[in-house]
C-alpha cells in the first residue's frame, strides 16, 4: 500500500526505474552552454549535509550570468543620477542606458520606428500597452495571467488541440468583430511549446488588427526577430533572460503610446510643467518618469549581448539534448504523464510539466529541494485557465532547463521523482500555508539572510 502523502517511509535504496538508469548510462553527457553566477552553488539538505543545486525551476527566474553580475559589480561605482546630472558619472551613466536602449532594440528585431520603453518585468510592459490600446484585445486562454488580466476589454478565445484549428478559431473571431489587438505567447510557460509567431502577425494584420508578443519564456531560448515575425509589440524580461535585476522592456510602435496618458507622471516623463498644465513627452521617457533602474537596464542588456555571443544556434542544440533526456526520463516513469497543449507545436523551450496519477506534486516539490537539492514548481504556474483544461489533476509539476542546466542536473531530477513516486519521501511534511514544509527541518539558513535581521 502507498504511504499517505505526509509520511515519508525509508526508500528501497533510492530505486530507480530501468528506463531512467539506462538513460543516465547510455546517452553522452551534456554540460551547461554558460557559467551562471550560482554555478558550483551548495544547499542544505535534510541531515546536516550540502549539495550542489539543481536549478531546474529557470522559467520563473533564472540567476544571472556571471558575465553580467561582474558587469553590474563593475558599474556600482560609477553609479549616479541620469539624463539631467552634469557630473562625469552622470554622463558615463547615461550614455550606458541609452546604449542598453540600442542593444535590446537590435537585438529582438525592432523597426526603425519602434521604441524601447523599460518597465520593471513582462508584466509591466503588458500593463502599460494595456493602457494605450484603443480598442478590443483577442487573447488566447493559454496565457500567463500576465498577458491575460490587463487587458480592459478581453475577448477569450479557447484554443483548440492544434494550432491550424487554433488559428482558425482566431480568424473566425476577429471576422465576426473587429478588434485592436491580438496578445500570444511566444512560448508556453507551461508546455514550453512555441507558437508560429509570423502566421499570427499575418492573421491579427488580414483582420486590421495588431500583434503583441509576450517573449518571457521565447527571449532566454530563441532568437527573436520583431521586423522578421511581422508582430507589432514585443514584451520581455531581464530576470527570465539571466539578468535579474528588476528590469524588463517593452517594445514597439510609438503611436498608441504617445496617445496615452503616461504609465506613471513624474519627473522625466515632461518638457514644461505649470501651475494648470503639463506637456509629456512622447515615448520612451513618456513611460519612464522617475530614477530608473540603472543597474538592471545595463544588466539586460549584457545578458543580451551574452546570448548574441552564444549564439541561437547552440542554444537550440543544448536545450534540444537536454529536453530530449529530460522527457524520456520521465515518460518513463510510471504514474507520471507529461501535459501537452497542442499536438501541431512548432517546436519547444526546454519546459516539461507532469501530472502525477496520485499524491501531491507540492509534497514531491518540497521533498526535492529538502531531500535532494533540486529546485523545480509545483502548482498552476500563473496560467490557471490553460492548466485547467489540459491538465486532470489541480496540479502540476514543472522542471525547466536553461544555459546553466547539464545533464547531471536532468539526471538527478529524474531518478528522485522516480524515487519519491514509487517510494514517497524520507522525511515527515506537514501542509502550511506556504506549502509543504518539514516538521523536522535542520537546514541551516545561509549568513546573507541572517544579515537583513541586524
Amino acid at each position: 500500500m502507498r504511504a499517505p502523502p505526509d509520511v515519508r517511509r525509508p526508500h528501497r535504496g533510492g530505486a530507480v526505474t530501468t528506463a531512467v538508469a539506462e538513460s543516465r548510462t547510455e546517452r553522452a553527457a551534456v554540460r551547461p552552454l554558460a557559467l551562471l553566477a550560482d554555478a558550483g552553488l551548495e544547499v542544505p539538505v535534510l541531515g546536516g549535509t550540502r549539495v550542489v543545486h539543481a536549478n531546474l525551476d529557470l522559467a520563473a527566474s533564472a540567476p544571472a550570468l556571471a558575465t553580467v553580475a561582474r558587469t553590474v559589480a563593475d558599474l556600482l561605482p560609477w553609479y549616479s543620477s541620469v539624463h539631467r546630472g552634469t557630473g562625469f558619472p552622470s554622463e558615463v551613466v547615461t550614455e550606458l542606458v541609452e546604449e542598453s536602449r540600442a542593444v535590446v532594440a537590435r537585438h529582438v528585431g525592432a523597426r526603425d520606428g519602434d521604441v524601447v520603453v523599460f518597465t520593471r518585468n513582462t508584466t509591466d510592459a503588458l500593463n502599460l500597452l494595456a493602457s494605450a490600446v484603443p480598442g478590443d484585445v483577442v487573447v488566447l486562454d493559454i496565457e500567463h495571467h500576465a498577458n491575460l488580466l490587463p487587458w480592459r476589454s478581453r475577448r477569450l478565445v479557447v484554443a483548440k488541440p492544434t494550432v491550424e484549428e487554433t488559428l482558425a478559431a482566431l480568424d473566425a473571431e476577429l471576422a465576426a468583430k473587429p478588434a485592436a489587438l491580438l496578445a500570444v505567447t511566444g512560448a508556453s510557460n507551461v508546455t514550453g511549446e512555441l507558437l508560429p509567431i509570423a502566421r499570427f502577425a499575418d492573421l491579427a494584420h488580414a483582420h486590421g488588427a495588431r500583434l503583441v508578443v509576450d517573449a518571457a519564456q521565447l527571449l532566454p531560448h530563441r532568437v527573436v526577430d520583431l521586423a522578421g515575425s511581422g508582430a507589432d509589440y514585443l514584451a520581455c524580461s531581464g530576470h527570465k533572460a539571466y539578468a535579474p535585476y528588476g528590469a524588463g522592456a517593452l517594445v514597439g510602435p510609438a503611436d498608441w503610446l504617445d496617445q496615452a496618458p503616461p504609465f506613471l507622471a513624474g519627473g522625466g516623463a515632461v518638457w514644461r510643467v505649470h501651475a494648470d498644465s503639463v506637456r509629456w513627452h512622447p515615448s520612451p521617457e513618456r513611460h519612464e518618469a522617475g530614477t530608473p533602474n540603472v543597474l538592471g537596464v545595463v544588466a539586460f542588456a549584457a545578458a543580451l549581448g551574452e546570448l548574441e555571443a552564444i549564439g541561437g544556434d547552440a542554444r537550440v542544440e543544448h536545450e534540444a539534448a537536454l529536453t530530449e533526456r529530460l522527457e524520456g526520463a520521465v515518460a518513463a516513469i510510471d504514474g507520471v504523464r507529461i501535459v501537452h497543449g497542442f499536438t501541431d507545436a512548432p517546436g519547444r523551450v526546454g519546459i516539461v510539466t507532469v501530472e502525477l496519477e496520485r499524491g501531491s506534486v507540492g509534497l514531491v516539490a518540497a521533498a526535492l529541494s529538502a531531500e535532494h537539492g533540486i529546485s523545480v514548481r509545483a502548482g498552476r504556474f500563473c496560467a490557471h485557465p490553460f492548466f485547467d483544461r489540459i491538465a486532470t489533476r489541480a496540479n502540476g509539476l514543472r522542471a525547466s532547463l536553461g544555459l546553466g542546466s547539464s545533464s547531471d542536473d536532468v539526471d538527478r531530477f529524474a531518478a528522485a521523482l522516480a524515487s519519491l513516486v514509487a517510494d514517497g519521501p524520507d522525511a515527515v511534511y506537514h501542509r502550511t500555508d506556504d506549502g509543504w514544509k518539514p516538521v523536522a527541518d535542520d537546514r541551516p539558513r545561509p549568513r546573507l539572510l541572517r544579515s537583513t535581521r541586524r
